[in-house]
């Protein structure tokens, strides 16, 4: 049966998630990057998060939710046939889980843009969000909320820690390599747009991700309620982690763009954990994932020498990992009943938190090199000119400016 507070929640937590996309990552990957592509930044995620959209309810929702299928869903639910209003999934409406879950679809895709911004066709960009969220996106859905193979394996993930946040941290480190990195990359200075653009997206971000860890309870409860207050200190404790070691780090400052990105950094690491783990689990958490996210951001990329333009995969990839496998040290049976880690007597999870991020990350790869290449043998390189490079994006592709002021 409906009941009503859940699903009035559920429609608050809708709303919240929806606010991520077109609002709050737009204006903090726009803020990150240069002044003269930040239009075709911000309309890279709001172009995905419309994409999205429409596959989702056309047959992303089918090919994740429908069928028994160990690897991929069937297409019974194609445009939503055979779903109606008075359908419940647990105590809500079916076409709310179909609403609610369509945008984590929009959101995983949009994230991947953040690799290769400032140096993609919009074009090449606009047909890989599509292929993306069915080829890519919605059978690692199936395979771990679907009833697929993870899910039977015993992988814990409350709110896509592998589902969305290592499936787009890998995909967005492919497309990297694939397209090579921006022209001058290390030998010129990059500055950002606007800090100030960009600390409000992640304060948007911040927000929203209550409804995207709270609402994947699927309930108003007491377990949704631990999920808001253990996502808030994963994020104080991941901005803190990132702000002290630039703080103590030689010729080094704190800087509002450091604790931004550890903030986000302990969003993304509490995300599949959010649903298991009490606030001590939350505080290692947060702390290890601002850790692991600047390590990700500020070192491996440097050693590695890819040009992640606005570090997905440090961020989200590496952070997404980390949070899966610490769901298996940290998930307390307490919080929820039958869900134990390694802390609380079943060491065994923790083997299956690893198996689950090698299996989306392999394929997340391999489907995200594939769907490259076809798409580059139909419409030519994804790679813009080094014309269109040099004198920004904007005026090439949308003919606008982000800023209407004198350079």
């Amino acid at each position: 049966m409906i009941n009503s507070g859940d699903t009035a929640w559920m429609l608050i937590a809708s709303a919240l998630v929806m606010l991520m996309t077109p609002a709050g990552l737009t204006l903090f990957y726009g803020g990150l990057t240069q002044r003269k592509s930040v239009l075709n930044t911000i309309g890279m995620s709001y172009t995905a998060f419309c994409t999205a959209s429409v596959v989702w309810v056309v047959v992303g929702y089918s090919i994740a939710f429908s069928g028994d299928g160990a690897y991929f869903g069937n297409l019974d639910n194609f445009l939503l046939k055979g779903i109606m209003v008075t359908d419940v999934e647990g105590t809500i409406p079916t076409l709310l889980f179909v609403f609610f879950q369509g945008t984590f679809a929009a959101i995983a895709v949009a994230l991947v843009s953040g690799s290769i911004i400032e140096r993609v066709r919009y074009s090449t960009w606009f047909v890989f969000s599509i292929l993306w969220v069915i080829l890519v996106y919605s059978p690692v859905t199936h395979w771990v909320w679907g009833g697929g193979f993870l899910s039977q394996l015993g992988e814990l993930d409350f709110a896509g820690g592998t589902v969305i946040h290592v499936n787009a941290g890998v995909a967005g480190l492919v497309l990297v390599y694939l397209l090579g990195n921006r022209e001058g990359y290390k030998k010129t200075s990059v500055r950002p747009a606007s800090v100030k653009l960009m600390i409000l997206g992640s304060a948007l971000l911040w927000f929203g991700w209550f409804g995207f860890n709270g609402g994947s309870q699927l309930a108003a409860d007491g377990i949704a309620a631990n999920a808001l207050l253990v996502t808030n200190v994963a994020a104080a404790c991941g901005g803190l982690a990132w702000l002290l070691i630039e703080w103590f780090s030689t010729n080094s400052k704190p800087t509002l763009i450091g604790s931004a990105s550890g903030v986000v950094s302990g969003l993304v690491g509490i995300t599949p954990a959010a649903g298991y783990v009490d606030v001590s689990g939350a505080l290692f958490i947060g702390l290890g994932s601002g850790l692991v996210g600047y390590f990700g951001v500020v070192k491996l990329k440097k050693w590695l020498g890819y040009d992640d333009t606005l570090d997905v995969f440090g961020i989200h990839g590496l952070v997404g990992a980390f949070g899966a496998i610490a769901t298996g040290i940290f998930a307390n049976p307490v919080i929820n009943e039958g869900n134990a880690g390694l802390l609380y007597g079943n060491p065994g999870q923790v083997l299956i938190q690893v198996q689950s991020v090698i299996y989306v990350s392999l394929y997340s790869a391999f489907a995200t090199f594939i769907i490259y290449k076809i798409i580059s043998l139909l419409f030519g390189t994804g790679r813009i000119s080094e014309e269109v490079e040099k004198d920004g994006m904007d005026m090439a592709y949308h003919g606008e400016r982000g800023f209407d002021i004198s350079d």
